[in-house]
């Protein structure tokens, strides 16, 4: 038995053929180098142009306070009850519809927040929150 022949048919290949293989990788090569440019043709669009500024319109937020007497207070300024109907409806009429963010004394009768959300409700008042102060630890 000598080595590097290849007489013996019970003899295993230790070798790969790299031939094949360089074969196959210089036609996929060329296949590459010839398709690359055929894929950049671009088609040219008249896209339309936007403006970059922002357009921050934030509505303003109302702050309807109850006070432990059950007295309303529209941003800090006390309101009568007949008031609080007609100015809900003037500020549900402007757009964009401001918030709504009543706060609630705890010491107040439910009753009269109640009255409240439903007096902004019939106002046509969409986005109403209510305000509360966490619970200290």
């Amino acid at each position: 038995m000598a080595f590097g022949t290849q007489d013996e048919p019970d003899e295993v290949m230790n070798e790969i053929n790299m031939t094949p293989l360089v074969d196959v990788m210089l036609v996929l090569l060329i296949i590459f180098i010839i398709t690359i440019p055929v894929m950049k043709h671009a088609v040219n669009i008249d896209l339309p142009r936007a403006t970059n500024q922002v357009q921050d319109v934030k509505p303003e937020t109302i702050r309807l306070s109850v006070n432990a007497q059950g007295e309303y207070y529209w941003n800090e300024n006390k309101v009568a009850d007949a008031d609080l109907v007609p100015m809900l409806q003037a500020e549900a009429a402007k757009e964009p519809q401001p918030e709504l963010h009543i706060r609630g004394d705890k010491e107040v009768r439910y009753e009269r927040v109640a009255q409240a959300m439903a007096a902004a409700q019939q106002a046509g008042v969409k986005k109403i929150g209510f305000i509360t102060e966490p619970k200290a630890p």
